[in-house]
């Protein structure tokens, strides 16, 4: 089934209601790199455009709890990085960070606003968020990152035959209610069939395979904590994060000092665990600003 076909059936068999909400305002992108193509990108609300960025392996369908919260102050730009969620895949294409930062840049150059962007980016999109703040510092005014991976570390490139293999554990359906369960504080509270149905509804994206064994043999995003972008900067980590390990959290600590906060009965995914938070601080850094 074609990426457009997945999505157009999501918007009324998804199990949960914001998904389906959030779908509503899917939009199809031409965008010229890093090889043409219609590229999904979400769309909500009005006012100071936010773009949001989702984690690996992951799709804009992460942010559903979240838009209701901002769309009524805010411009959300929901896109997929390239080479993850619903996007096209192509044969032999380079998926890698790279690709992705060339992407977003592509899709920063038809934002119609002049003003500069904020950026709320989760997980692998925090480091992106922070890569692209360096390459846009005219385009990018402050960001808020959430549980961020990447940031310290070095690009670690899996072999021909080891990212095959990731790619079929990652494929195993126990595995994806394993990694759903334990990105979540509380998953005897926080997991159930909707949060499964989302967390692998993009397996079926022809080529996903193929594509996050292209990004495991680039080695991914790692080491882009340094140096820090000039623009304000908060970042949120769960303290009950279960996915990055403790050595990442005290280089994360090291790096951030006071930027970084800690938020009770949360995992890795705040913009899920505390939804209401991360837009309280959204609002905050802009007040501010």
């Amino acid at each position: 089934m074609s990426n457009r076909q997945l999505l157009k059936d999501a918007a009324t068999t998804l199990l949960d209601p914001q998904a389906r909400a959030l779908l509503e305002g899917l939009e199809w992108w031409k965008l010229p790199g890093p090889i043409p193509d219609q590229y999904p990108v979400v769309r909500h609300g009005s006012g100071m455009p936010v773009l949001l960025l989702h984690g690996f392996d992951s799709s804009h369908l992460e942010f559903r709890r979240l838009v209701p919260l901002l769309r009524d102050r805010y411009s959300l730009v929901i896109p997929d990085l390239y080479g993850f969620g619903f996007c096209p895949r192509h044969d032999n294409a380079a998926v890698g960070p790279e690709a992705v930062l060339d992407h977003l840049s592509h899709l920063l150059e038809k934002l119609p606003s002049p003003e500069p962007i904020g950026i709320i980016g989760a997980s692998m999109g925090g480091a992106v968020a922070m890569e692209l703040a360096r390459r846009h510092p005219e385009r990018i005014g402050r960001l808020l990152l959430l549980s961020p991976a990447g940031l310290d570390g070095t690009p670690r490139p899996l072999p021909p035959g080891l990212d095959q293999l990731g790619v079929w554990f990652l494929g195993r359906q126990g595995v994806r209610k394993g990694l759903c369960r334990q990105a979540f504080a509380d998953p005897a509270s926080s997991v159930g069939a909707p949060e499964l149905q989302i967390a692998s509804l993009h397996l079926q994206v022809p080529g996903w395979g193929r594509s996050l064994a292209a990004f495991a043999r680039s080695g991914g995003f790692a080491g882009c904590g340094e140096p820090l972008p000039s623009q304000p900067l908060h970042v949120l980590w769960g303290k009950q994060d279960r996915i990055l390990r403790a050595p990442q959290k005290q280089a994360a600590q090291e790096l951030l000092g006071t930027r970084l906060e800690e938020v009770d009965a949360c995992g890795h995914l705040p913009h899920l665990d505390q939804a209401e938070l991360v837009a309280q601080r959204w609002n905050v850094m802009e007040q501010s600003a």
